[in-house]
């Protein structure tokens, strides 16, 4: 088959980098993929192919016809069998080019949040009604993201399914030595965005040092709130026990050389970063959002309820203190079992071709 893989932009962001990812695993079975960016970006995805940029402006894309036409010619040159759209404005872009200049692919739509968080009006609940009803399958990351999209779109019974997020085979070659070497060592892997709560993460960060001064916060990311929390450090007086590291291109390094990792986000759909972190055998703690708790539990890491900081706070104490072997062991196995992109790929196969048969 043919696939077009539709992405927001080219950016180390959990989306586009899954898209790729199975990207690629989809040619190695045998199929053509083109990946199409709406927007410009900088970010070296992991992708061997070109990746095609539509550089549409962010400004005008609630109407972009100039966009929405470029991307109707890439469509009707490459003939896809089925396009997917991944998240941020890719759903929006393929179902206005589909309307406007009549493409009959069929658009599949990946689901990677619970979309009812970010529905703040009744004009916005209108319009993504108006965009689900134009497309013919929905993959969803979990099952509360799932669950959430059909109480806010009921009529999408039927055309829903759920493909969770996958992981590389990896091999660890490049070691990371978290400093100071005297200290346990916290990590925490997430873009600088109101979603992942850093400012929550730095209160948890004084409730640990309250018990145990010798810890350290390791920050890895970017995103538009870093500024913002690097003063918040500051005005914590935490400058001493947070390290901030940008964008890396190698962040299993820094879970692997963690004491424990640490999820305390507000908003998830099922987030690969906790999947990395068991794989790396790393003790995992989290809040339960989105499909977290689908992945941990009593038996393979500390899930906590959301905002709850101080029982967040004695989770990561008991994670460091006392790392338990047999919850390590089996989120290992669980992840290498359901979680790798080698059969996360064959179960986009099976929708794609179910989708295309039902266009027939």
């Amino acid at each position: 088959m043919k696939i077009l893989q539709l992405i927001h932009k080219p950016q180390n962001r959990g989306a586009e980098t899954f898209a790729c990812q199975i990207s690629g695993h989809l040619k190695a079975l045998g199929h053509q993929v083109k990946i199409v960016a709406i927007f410009e970006g900088n970010a070296t995805l992991p992708y061997e192919g070109e990746i095609i940029c539509l550089n549409a402006s962010q400004g005008n894309r609630f109407l972009d016809l100039r966009g929405w036409r470029k991307l109707s010619k890439i469509i009707s040159s490459y003939q896809p069998n089925v396009v997917q759209a991944n998240a941020g404005d890719t759903l929006k872009y393929a179902v206005f080019s589909k309307i406007i200049f009549d493409w009959k692919a069929p658009i599949l739509f990946r689901n990677a949040s619970e979309v009812g968080r970010y529905l703040t009006s009744p004009f916005q609940k209108r319009y993504n009604s108006f965009l689900y009803r134009k497309i013919d399958w929905v993959a969803s990351v979990s099952g509360v993201s799932e669950r959430d999209l059909l109480e806010h779109f009921p009529f999408l019974k039927g055309k829903t399914e759920i493909i969770p997020i996958g992981l590389e085979i990896k091999k660890q070659e490049s070691l990371v030595r978290l400093k100071p070497f005297s200290v346990k060592h916290i990590v925490h892997v997430g873009g600088f965005s109101f979603e992942k709560n850093h400012k929550g993460l730095l209160r948890i960060l004084s409730l640990i040092l309250e018990k145990v001064p010798q810890v350290h916060l390791h920050l890895v990311g970017d995103g538009p709130l870093k500024e913002e929390i690097e003063l918040e450090v500051k005005k914590m007086k935490l400058e001493s026990h947070v390290s901030f590291y940008g964008f890396v291109n190698n962040p299993l390094a820094f879970i692997d050389a963690a004491d424990v990792l640490v999820l305390p986000s507000i908003i998830e759909g099922l987030p690969g970063v906790i999947l990395e972190g068991m794989y790396c055998k790393t003790p995992v703690v989290a809040y339960n959002v989105g499909g977290i708790s689908e992945i941990v539990n009593g038996d393979t890491g500390i899930l906590v309820e959301k905002n709850e900081e101080q029982k967040f706070a004695e989770g990561v104490l008991k994670s460091i203190n006392q790392p338990e072997n047999v919850r390590i062991d089996n989120a290992y196995r669980m992840v290498v079992k359901r979680y790798m992109n080698e059969d996360i790929a064959l179960k986009f196969v099976n929708s794609y071709e179910k989708i295309v048969t039902d266009e027939e």
